[in-house]
């Protein structure tokens, strides 16, 4: 696996402990683990993979520190890298707008040069719409880890799997 980092935004610290866990899985050193609050565009110089995640909140809107990590990341040469997002959202009380962030942060770096990976199959989710949903599929990893908890483990092995060698 090339040099790979994860960074992510959280509020309530659930993304954080989703990044972590990630981190974990593939043996990723905490000091490449990043909040997004405490990135510039160098952090990600390094690099040749990012791992972003962010939770969604109110109507499929960003973790509040993404809005100025997305503005650093998009100030970056991303050309080359590999992308792979993950998101938390809640499938039950925002079922309409359920990991929509994760949109945001894709169609903010699409025209980046980067190369995006981990699209995940909606087969299996329950929810009403989400923004993150391009071409019949989730542009990465959607999580609920309040209502679905059950199944975060699953998806992540999964998730992991499918984009462990593109890494």
């Amino acid at each position: 696996m090339d040099k790979t980092c994860i960074i992510y935004g959280s509020s309530t610290g659930t993304c954080q402990a989703i990044a972590e866990k990630i981190a974990g899985r593939l043996g990723i050193a905490q000091a490449d683990v990043y909040d997004v609050a405490n990135i510039t565009a160098d952090t990600v110089v390094g690099y040749r993979n990012l791992l972003l995640g962010t939770s969604t909140w109110g109507a499929g809107e960003l973790q509040d520190d993404w809005y100025d990590g997305l503005e650093k990341l998009k100030g970056a040469d991303l050309g080359g890298k590999t992308v792979a997002l993950f998101g938390c959202g809640d499938c039950e009380s925002y079922g309409d707008t359920f990991c929509a962030a994760m949109a945001e942060i894709y169609e903010g770096l699409k025209g980046s040069g980067a190369k995006f990976v981990g699209q995940v199959s909606t087969d299996g989710y329950t929810y009403g719409d989400s923004a993150a949903v391009i071409d019949g599929q989730f542009v990465g990893l959607p999580l609920d880890d309040v209502n679905e908890d059950d199944k975060t483990d699953g998806r992540v092995e999964a998730w992991i799997e499918q984009i462990k060698d593109s890494l």
